[in-house]
């Protein structure tokens, strides 16, 4: 298997892994944590969708997707940090004011997990991240040793699997997802 990772422009093709079955369905799109909490809240059904492609129109694409020839397999949202809700997360410490990206949700489909799809997407953030001008790349995964993690809830992909990606350990925080702490995790990209 050979996967591409790609800057997330193709609207359908994010449909395809982060969309709903049902085009009604209220789910997360990769939104909570992009957009302020009241909009994200306002935001059912079909407009989640229709904001998320628009923000496939934009430059620079919301994230990137990992492909298997064509077929679109896996997502990982990144942006700067300071156009998400991270910029003014209580428990999720700053370190300092460098104009870092956030890299917060890795998303493989079902079906695709197992095959290191989710280590090409976070190496595929960090060079787009880079391309984009980034100093340093951060993330906010759960720090879960051994235990395991319920697959909804692993978007925010796992430590160890950042640590093979050559991020460290910057700062604890008090944020708890699924049971697990999340750790500060950063990537100097100069």
């Amino acid at each position: 298997m050979s996967i591409d990772v790609r800057p997330a422009s193709v609207f359908e093709d994010v449909r395809a892994v982060l969309g709903p079955k049902s085009p009604d369905a209220s789910v997360c799109w990769c939104l909570s944590y992009r957009i302020p909490s009241r909009l994200n809240q306002e935001l059912r059904g079909p407009a989640r969708g229709e904001y998320a492609a628009g923000l496939c129109a934009a430059e620079p694409a919301p994230g990137v997707l990992a492909y298997d020839g064509d077929e679109p397999v896996g997502w990982a949202a990144v942006a700067p940090r300071a156009e998400t809700t991270f910029a003014r997360n209580r428990k999720i410490p700053h370190l300092d004011d460098l104009p870092v990206w956030a890299l917060w949700c890795v998303r493989v489909r079902p079906g695709h997990r197992k095959k290191g799809i989710s280590h090409a997407l976070i190496a595929g953030a960090v060079d787009f991240a880079r391309a984009h001008g980034a100093p340093v790349a951060e993330a906010y995964p759960l720090d879960n040793g051994t235990a395991r993690v319920d697959l909804t809830m692993a978007y925010a992909g796992l430590r160890k699997n950042f640590e093979r990606a050559g991020f460290t350990h910057a700062a604890d925080t008090t944020s708890v997802l699924a049971g697990h702490p999340r750790i500060l995790m950063r990537l100097d990209l100069r």
